[in-house]
């Protein structure tokens, strides 16, 4: 029976190797079980602990004073973990800093096999939501009194361990003997416990009965719920009486239902729209429940009438919100379960052959691909879906996803592609269909079906539609997924099954190979004379894209010398692929030809993909340095810093209106267009051009505003004393980071600041870790702290006194209620910045037409951004806070009117900074 000990440091800091040191030690020794035995200690480090970790763990300096030097505790360390595990949750960092001090004391090093709690959960529980101790702790239902305390994590992380190892004794035998290709790689010396496991299912058939076998995998057995078709009886009148007024009806489904302004208008404009073929435009601020409002109305059409409805939402949360609370809440209002599945492309499921032969390649894995197959073996046992946004892989796992989701498989093969053949089935007997905006947008474009046939379709957070639909309509290529791509085909190129076959199919690989090699170079000798124009050119024909990169926009007129020798290189880097694409048909058909093995069709089929790869690359970029055109916006950008000689290429059609009216108004009966920021001066004129509508178009239009009392819970203050941006951007940074200082004393953080400019962003973010002491505020800023857009939020949430800088993406779809959010700054007015490549092509042609660019374009799309950047802090009935806008625009340009009555009616003060706080410390 194994001996683990189990250890867990507070420590100065995140590395040993810059001096940080062990502030306190917990150990818990398991044998057979049990706790045998404790140590804790508290240890000086010999240096100041940081108020950060201070405030993390409890831990000051005087606590430390009196504690011993780790050399006073060294050996009777050193003799605990005698022929034990060292268990750790991220056992390199205990690990590491305990090796440092032993060898400072003249000990030598821990050799002892591990285990990594965080790995082994990451591997057995892979679609939990957070790996840190306390959420698994929750989880699991561990009880956790004093976190961030080394005795009570390492009590804590042994708990989990016994959980951990019970866990790997309920996988089917098949996922063991899987998970036996794959620990090599892994940090924890797992092998003997899956053995264990191993000998124990193999007398036992419990449980194999929710499992089948494919492809050597054990996948749950899953088969299509074909639920009855749910019955109404009622007209749609009564039946709207009933669900809103009835005891049975939403007030007796959902014990919190409130009734809403504004709910069931809207779902009667819906159902109208929808019964009479006619599209419609519905503004639905927030709270009105417009989630809850269109799927009444889509469920009961399309059960009555018997045709499909399609939702689509632009965001992944929205999606989970509709299935997962909205969906079950109106479950009981039907007789039978409702109808409703989430759709996704092929990119989101996995091939189940693709991934078997990955399986057996696994003695080429790096950590990285390891651990994601470690993580799929488990998941393919639980998941009911197979969508891979269910789990999270590492850092590197996405590109190895890439070469086993279903997109890998040219022939659709429904025991290859289980999961997505499954989702297909679901989707073909759906009454409603949730999507995403993208998937919506390729089916618009593509000559092969990707949803199944609507002739319907509601499309939420309709704001971002046309961002969306402008990129699937134009092209988005960049020089590092190319060159990966030619990377990866090499490496396809060079595998051992491949070129074991005949002379010819040898032949014609090293052919392949090399013209991959030379595609490479022409490539990168591209992107060099690409990256060194733009640096040399003007200045004034360059702008950044709101992360930072410098953007050129392509004109014949300005560029043409340029251009000219772009298009002949460009011209040289396609005459490769298509030789590539050649020659990959050659070894393809003789491969057809012959008697193949499983791993050859599957390399077949990879071939085939990347005989379609090549085609999509000649096919967007054979006439992208050729021809111009009014009708396309071209631009490429390269990075500010960072990666040289990067560079990523982009168009936009001009005139986005005509092809969606084109592609979707006119080939669809009804469309409902549906966000809380529609209108712009209580006008959807914007909207209806953008998205295609002409006047002769019947549209329903209706605004509905929202429940919430604007008017006493938020204020809107614009200090009058700010310097002018355009004449010292320095001061004015200066000013914004003073600003916000000052109101995080006020509201004790909790402050979300919005930029239009990363640029202002970084500047700000770095004056301000100049002026507030760590021990105040914790700062968070998109693309400077780690973590992506919801880890930024939560880790926001986690510290009580924060202020999260954000830009892009955190203007929108961030949900932060409650007392987590007070004030809301909006340091300048959401213009895109003059000269941005699709803007000012856009802005020529409307020139062209008569009409006034900004007033019919810059500042409509300008408003909309304000609007829900605005929505950011009032998300609940109780929520109370103050919107502080930095740019006096709003107040003193003839245009910023329409920015403030663009919002909700609330009490609005300009005056300078210092009143401005005073009045925020005040109201607050």
């Amino acid at each position: 029976m194994a001996s683990f000990a189990i250890v867990d440091l507070e420590t100065t800091g995140n590395s040993s190797s810059k001096q940080d040191r062990i502030i306190e030690i917990g150990i818990v020794l398991i044998k057979e079980k049990k706790i045998v035995k404790e140590f804790s200690a508290l240890v000086y480090p010999e240096r100041e602990i940081p108020p950060f970790i201070s405030s993390l763990t409890g831990i000051d300096d005087e606590d430390v004073i009196g504690a011993p030097l780790f050399s006073e505790i060294a050996h009777e360390v050193y003799h605990l973990f005698n022929d034990a595990y060292i268990v750790a949750h991220n056992v390199e960092f205990d690990l590491g800093f305990l090796n440092a001090e032993l060898k400072n004391c003249g000990l030598p090093a821990l050799t002892n096999p591990i285990i990594d709690t965080v790995e082994m959960a990451r591997i057995l529980f892979p679609s939990s939501e957070s790996f840190k101790l306390g959420h698994l702790a929750g989880q699991m239902n561990l009880g956790h009194d004093r976190p961030h305390r080394a005795l009570s994590d390492a009590q804590v992380t042994g708990e989990l361990l016994l959980c951990l190892l019970e866990r790997l004794k309920e996988l089917p035998e098949h996922t063991l003997t899987q998970l036996l290709k794959v620990t090599e790689k892994l940090k924890s010396q797992m092998r003997p416990f899956i053995e264990e496991a191993i000998d124990q299912a193999r007398y036992s058939v419990k449980g194999m009965q929710h499992y089948r076998i494919m492809h050597g995998i054990a996948v749950r057995k899953l088969t299509p719920d074909k639920k009855e078709k749910p019955v109404v009886t009622k007209n749609f009148s009564e039946w709207m009486t009933h669900i809103f007024e009835g005891k049975e009806g939403l007030k007796g489904s959902i014990p919190t239902y409130e009734t809403r302004a504004g709910q069931r208008e809207m779902s009667e404009s819906i159902y109208s729209a929808l019964t009479d073929s006619q599209h419609a435009l519905i503004e639905a601020g927030a709270g009105t429940g417009k989630s809850i409002a269109y799927l009444l109305s889509a469920l009961y059409y399309s059960i009555k009438n018997n045709q499909r409805i399609v939702v689509s939402t632009y965001t992944t949360s929205l999606q989970n919100q509709l299935l997962h609370e909205e969906v079950p809440k109106l479950e009981k209002l039907f007789n039978e379960p409702i109808r409703v599945e989430l759709f996704k492309g092929k990119a989101h499921y996995i091939s189940l052959s693709h991934f078997s032969y990955e399986l057996e390649n696994s003695y080429l894995d790096n950590y990285d691909e390891a651990l994601a197959k470690a993580m799929i073996l488990v998941w393919l046992s639980q998941t009911y879906t197979g969508d891979i946004e269910e789990i999270q892989l590492p850092s590197n796992g996405q590109q190895f996803w890439h070469k086993i989701s279903a997109e890998q498989s040219v022939k659709h093969q429904k025991e290859e592609n289980y999961f997505y053949a499954l989702a297909e089935e679901k989707a073909e007997y759906a009454d409603v269909i949730i999507t995403n905006h993208s998937l919506l947008s390729l089916d618009l474009i593509s000559d092969q079906q990707q949803l199944p046939s609507y002739e319907k379709v509601i499309i939420d957070e309709a704001h971002q539609f046309t961002t969306v639909a402008s990129r699937y309509f134009g092209v988005q290529l960049n020089y590092k997924e190319l060159q990966s791509q030619l990377t990866h085909l090499n490496e396809l190129l060079s595998d051992r099954f491949l070129s074991s076959g005949s002379p010819v199919i040898n032949t014609k690989l090293e052919q392949s190979r090399e013209a991959v090699e030379q595609a490479k170079e022409e490539l990168s000798q591209l992107s060099k004379f690409i990256y060194h124009s733009i640096k040399r050119n003007r200045p004034s024909s360059k702008t950044k894209s709101d992360i930072g990169r410098v953007q050129y926009s392509l004109l014949h007129s300005k560029d043409e010398a340029m251009i000219s020798t772009a298009a002949e290189m460009m011209e040289r880097f396609l005459s490769k692929i298509l030789l590539i694409k050649r020659i990959l048909r050659t070894i393809i058909n003789q491969f057809i030809a012959v008697q193949q093995t499983e791993p050859i069709a599957i390399l077949v089929s990879r071939l085939e993909q990347y005989e379609n790869v090549c085609f999509n690359i000649v096919d967007q970029l054979g006439r992208y340095f050729k021809e111009e055109s009014l009708e396309e916006a071209k631009w490429v950008e390269i990075e500010g810093s960072g990666h040289q000689h990067s560079f990523y290429m982009y168009s936009e059609p001009v005139n986005l209106d005509e092809l969606l009216r084109k592609k979707l108004i006119t080939r669809k009966e009804s469309i409902v267009l549906t966000s809380a920021t529609l209108t712009t001066a209580q006008s959807f004129d914007f909207i209806r051009k953008t998205i295609g509508f002409i006047k002769e178009d019947k549209v329903i239009e209706k605004v509905l505003p929202s429940p919430y009392k604007f008017d006493q819970n938020a204020r809107l203050m614009i200090p009058n004393d700010f310097p002018n941006v355009r004449e010292d951007q320095e001061e004015f940074i200066y000013s914004v980071s003073e600003a916000i200082y000052s109101l995080s004393q006020v509201t004790k953080g909790r402050m979300l600041v919005l930029f239009t400019s990363y640029d202002m962003l970084k500047k700000t973010y770095y004056l301000l870790k100049e002026m507030i002491n760590p021990e105040e505020y914790m700062i968070f800023g998109q693309g400077i702290s780690s973590g992506s857009r919801d880890r930024l939020k939560k880790n926001f949430q986690a510290f009580d006194q924060s202020v999260l800088l954000g830009t892009s993406s955190f203007w929108e779809g961030v949900d932060i209620p409650g007392d987590d959010l007070s004030c809301l700054m909006i340091v300048r007015l959401p213009f895109q910045p003059p000269g941005q490549p699709v803007q000012s092509i856009r802005e020529e042609v409307i020139k062209k037409e008569g009409k006034n660019p900004f007033m019919d374009y810059s500042l409509p799309e300008a408003i909309i951004r304000f609007r829900q950047g605005f929505g950011r802090l009032i998300r609940s009935s109780t929520d109370r806070g103050i919107v502080f806008v930095c740019d006096h625009r709003i107040m003193e340009a003839r245009y910023g009117k329409y920015f403030i009555s663009s919002i909700p009616d609330i009490p609005v003060t300009y005056d300078s900074t210092t009143n401005l706080i005073k009045q925020a410390q005040n109201w607050l």
